[in-house]
């Protein structure tokens, strides 16, 4: 029996796609958090939107990092800017908690760059899982809105 793809993702907000391996943070260039794909928001932007439907699994303390966990079983994290956990939270103000359902689109996070930027942290948008294989839409625009969708998870096989 063959798994259901997860489903499109949506960008989680307005900006410029990038793919995951020219991230500046090697970490995730290297894909050792996962497959998936980065946004270069538009500042003039501050909210941050769930990219897939699901359940919010977990909120990081320092409020850098959201996961949320599709019906599929897919696992998406969402993580905001690069080296942000050094900034315990101060830039994030939560619209949702653990355990709230959410649809692709709803906003996850407000982000208050002008504190990113103080910090002299990059502002790139990481969406990957550490569980399923990202597979990007053909063609993909260079630049995107939330409406943009920018492929599919699909389950690793196992």
């Amino acid at each position: 029996m063959k798994k259901a793809p997860a489903g499109q993702l949506t960008a989680p907000v307005t900006g410029h796609y990038l793919p995951i391996e020219q991230v500046t943070d090697e970490v995730f260039a290297s894909k050792a958090v996962g497959d998936g794909f980065a946004i270069v928001p538009d500042e003039m932007t501050n909210t941050i939107n769930a990219p897939v439907d699901g359940v919010v699994s977990s909120i990081f303390p320092t409020k850098h990092a959201i996961l949320i966990k599709t019906k599929q079983g897919v696992e998406v994290l969402i993580h905001m800017g690069i080296d942000t956990v050094e900034l315990q939270g101060a830039p994030f103000e939560m619209q949702v908690e653990a355990d709230f359902k959410v649809k692709a689109g709803e906003p996850l996070v407000t982000i208050d760059w002008a504190q990113l930027k103080a910090a002299d942290k990059a502002n790139t948008i990481m969406v990957v899982s550490s569980n399923a294989t990202f597979t990007p839409a053909e063609p993909l625009p260079a630049a995107v809105t939330t409406d943009s969708v920018i492929g599919q998870f699909d389950l690793s096989a196992e």
